[in-house]
């Protein structure tokens, strides 16, 4: 071994237990602070978490729970949640800048299920009653008189 050399590389490899200052501050793993925000979202679907990051999080809070609450109960949920899912709706108009994709395809499947409704009542509406005919079988049949 020469005199410039020692038991250690020159350029070792950074222990990955060490944080540096700066490694800190990118460093993606939970701190102490948000690790129980980070184990709530564990696991959450990518649309509860887009609802939480928004204005209404503790609104859609409030929602999510009776819903669960409602499913465990075997309750139905409409009735049940109704005032919860109104507050939900209009947190969400009041932060439509956020919310606005989830507000657009609200819409669009309500104006869907409107469309779908009234094709149904149409073609309900085409179909003949039973006895009554819309051939013409009226100028068919022999005309009547009620004075003879």
């Amino acid at each position: 071994m020469s005199s410039s050399q020692s038991d250690e590389p020159q350029n070792p490899s950074p222990d990955p237990t060490t944080k540096t200052p700066d490694q800190e501050s990118t460093d993606p793993s939970p701190t102490n602070e948000n690790n129980q925000e980070h184990e709530e979202e564990e696991g959450e679907c990518g649309f509860c978490l887009f609802m939480k990051g928004g204005g209404c999080k503790e609104v859609f809070i409030n929602w999510e729970n009776c819903i669960e609450e409602g499913e465990k109960n075997k309750e139905n949920i409409v009735d049940k949640c109704f005032d919860v899912t109104s507050a939900l709706k209009k947190c969400m108009e009041a932060h439509s800048d956020y919310y606005a994709p989830i507000l657009q395809a609200e819409n669009a499947a309500e104006q869907e299920a409107i469309n779908q409704l009234n094709k149904e009542k149409e073609a309900a509406a085409a179909v003949p009653v039973a006895g009554a005919s819309d051939s013409g079988a009226e100028e068919q049949k022999p005309a009547t008189s009620l004075t003879n």
